[in-house]
């Protein structure tokens, strides 16, 4: 119901501009939404122009996604919840699994480009995704195991994630099909992130489940409150007592002790059913790639005897492992963190590697593609403080409880129906087909009654949970997708439309405005280096629309950034390194991904408007690279 919902919605909208905007210049851009040529929901074909394989990479990922952003969600909160882990060690174990999520995809992606068994090493990927899940749903693991079970899903992610990526661009390198990469791209970044939206509402259910079978109310301040309770630290006790009593269901809490060990072990027992709720995400994946990977192509990588061979000698391998103990031996003798001087390492090798094996007609496309690899490692370290920083700013400085309105948008029930209103009041005031208007007639009736219902329910103070935040990412990339395609498709239309590397740009200057906006949000707040593990007191929370908007702002940078970089990637890419550069731009994420660590070392060291500056001056200094080799970027594309 969501994506119907959301893609009628844009569906619409851009018709109705399209409509409404009578220029003969305009004309394509109007023909090309009012014939549906992106979607046809008369006919249902979503995919119409598009091989088949496009849906089945479509759903199999919805799993990979569902995973993911549970983990973004509640990761760093269940290891603090579980563990008691400072910021720090959290934000380290929270790069670290991100960076092996994407580091691996380079083994995926040699695994792969070697064997020429791409739908196999998907397939295997998927698998061991899902025994990982299974095993961080067990409950009362310690930390070394639930460690060895989250590479356990990292090692996974790359045997899939670069692969399956490298497929869809297979697709497209059929004449057929060549024009519509880019779209094609978009689709299966809009596709996958629907189960990402439904994630942070499961992982946040399933928790608030269990924590209400055993008598407990949420509150996210609890879990460290208790631990300093029980460890003995714990200053403020009458603040501690009355936040105990409030979670309490049963009534006052007479041993503050007792509650403090029966909490916590309910708390992070919650989450580890919201791992088992993932497990089950990728099991329906595996069940849909199993059934339907035959519509992938066949035969992936086909070598003629005209393409050019490399020579992969020892020599070349060690010359690369020289150059990353070389890098990652720098850091050390400089006193950086080693964690980082080994993914930097890590990246130099790759480099090194991939410039010593390919040949002189393909070192210029390989050179290009590195380029705006480096570019991308500052974006995702910035981004991905969505799931670090930003998921701490989210417990601890927004406010715990919102009205009505807003609270429409943090209960999955509220939201849908709101959904379905609005799309229905865009079919219903549409000109159109009587039909449709009928549909949406029915729909801004039902929906409109149900969000009210909701609304008149929700009374003037609600609990909100941070965890909830993360489905905003998700909900805008499924709204805006077709917004974002079609103001391609009418510039393209009129001769306008950026080059792919030059979206890229636009998107890191975007993503700059994303954090400019958080760092005017923590104005005047007192930092948590001010406040020596004491909660957050209320005149410093904030209200969640920074948070929100900060996201929408994210959202639109990603959307020009990353199904662009793959495209791009996919486009540049030799034939033989396919699945070796989607790899390698999996493993610039993944040097991008343990710099966050940055986010959560100054998390208690500096303000918080520092921290954000810190991811502004970063994607600037990003944008202007790419902006200073353009010309270079585009001659690849052109």
């Amino acid at each position: 119901m969501l994506s119907l919902s959301v893609i009628y919605l844009n569906y619409y909208q851009l018709a109705d501009v399209c409509r409404d905007l009578n220029a003969k210049k305009l004309s394509k851009f109007g023909a090309f939404f009012r014939k549906r040529e992106l979607l046809n929901f008369k006919t249902g074909k979503m995919f119409k122009n598009h091989p088949k394989g496009l849906i089945v990479a479509f759903f199999a990922n919805m799993g990979e996604r569902f995973g993911f952003y549970t983990m973004m969600a509640i990761l760093v909160l269940f290891l603090q919840a579980k563990f008691d882990v400072n910021a720090e060690m959290a934000g380290s174990i929270y790069s670290w699994f991100y960076f092996a999520i994407y580091a691996l995809a380079l083994l995926g992606g040699i695994i792969a480009d070697a064997t020429k068994r791409y739908k196999a090493v998907i397939m295997t990927g998927i698998i061991v995704m899902f025994l990982g899940y299974v095993m961080m749903a067990i409950p009362g693991m310690g930390l070394t195991p639930t460690i060895i079970f989250l590479f356990t899903i990292s090692l996974g992610n790359g045997l899939f994630k670069g692969n399956l990526q490298a497929v869809v661009g297979q697709m497209y390198d059929n004449p057929k099909y060549e024009k519509l990469r880019d779209k094609a791209y978009l689709l299966f970044y809009m596709g996958i992130n629907i189960g990402a939206f439904f994630a942070p509402f499961a992982a946040n259910g399933a928790r608030n489940w269990w924590l209400h079978a055993n008598g407990f109310n949420h509150d996210a301040s609890l879990p460290a409150m208790c631990h300093q309770m029980l460890n003995g630290t714990l200053q403020d006790t009458e603040t501690f007592r009355q936040l105990a009593d409030a979670a309490n269901i049963s009534g006052p809490v007479t041993d503050l002790s007792a509650f403090a060990q029966s909490y916590i072990e309910v708390f992070s027992k919650g989450y580890n059913y919201a791992f088992g709720v993932a497990a089950i995400a990728m099991l329906i994946s595996l069940t849909v790639y199993i059934f339907f990977n035959r519509l992938l192509p066949k035969v992936e990588v086909t070598k003629s005897d005209n393409q050019p061979k490399s020579r992969v000698g020892a020599l070349k391998i060690l010359l690369s492992l020289v150059i990353m103990a070389a890098v990652t031996s720098l850091f050390f003798i400089l006193k950086i963190d080693t964690g980082i001087g080994f993914a930097v390492g890590l990246f130099a090798a790759f480099i090194t590697w991939i410039l010593s094996i390919s040949t002189r007609d393909e070192r210029p496309r390989i050179v290009a593609l590195l380029l705006v690899f480096g570019v991308v490692i500052f974006f995702w370290m910035s981004f991905h403080q969505n799931g670090l920083t930003m998921t701490f700013f989210a417990r601890d400085y927004t406010v715990k409880a919102v009205g009505a309105f807003t609270y429409l948008f943090f209960d999955l029930w509220n939201i849908l129906a709101f959904l379905g209103t609005v799309a229905g009041i865009v079919l219903l005031i549409r000109k159109g087909e009587i039909k449709n208007r009928l549909i949406g007639g029915a729909m801004t009736l039902i929906f409109g009654i149900l969000t009210y219902i909701r609304y008149r329910q929700a009374g003037p103070s609600n609990d909100i949970q941070p965890e909830v935040f993360q489905s905003f990412n998700p909900l805008f990339i499924v709204s805006l997708t077709f917004l974002v395609s079609g103001i391609f498709t009418w510039l393209a239309n009129r001769g306008k439309e950026p080059s792919t590397p030059r979206k890229i740009g636009i998107g890191m200057i975007i993503a700059a405005g994303g954090f400019l906006l958080m760092l005017v949000g923590s104005l005047d707040i007192v930092s948590p280096f001010e406040l020596n593990g004491a909660p957050v007191p209320d005149s410093s929370r904030v209200s969640p629309y920074w948070l929100m908007n900060s996201y929408l702002i994210l959202t639109v940078a990603e959307l020009f950034l990353s199904p662009m970089g793959l495209s791009f990637v996919s486009k540049v890419s030799p034939a033989r390194f396919q699945g070796l550069m989607q790899g390698g731009w999996l493993l610039a994420t993944a040097v991008g991904n343990k710099l966050l660590g940055i986010g959560s070392f100054f998390w208690d060291k500096i303000e918080l408007w520092q921290l954000w500056a810190i991811f502004v001056t970063c994607s600037l200094l990003a944008a202007a690279f790419i902006f200073a080799i353009m010309k270079r970027l585009e001659r690849l594309t052109n």
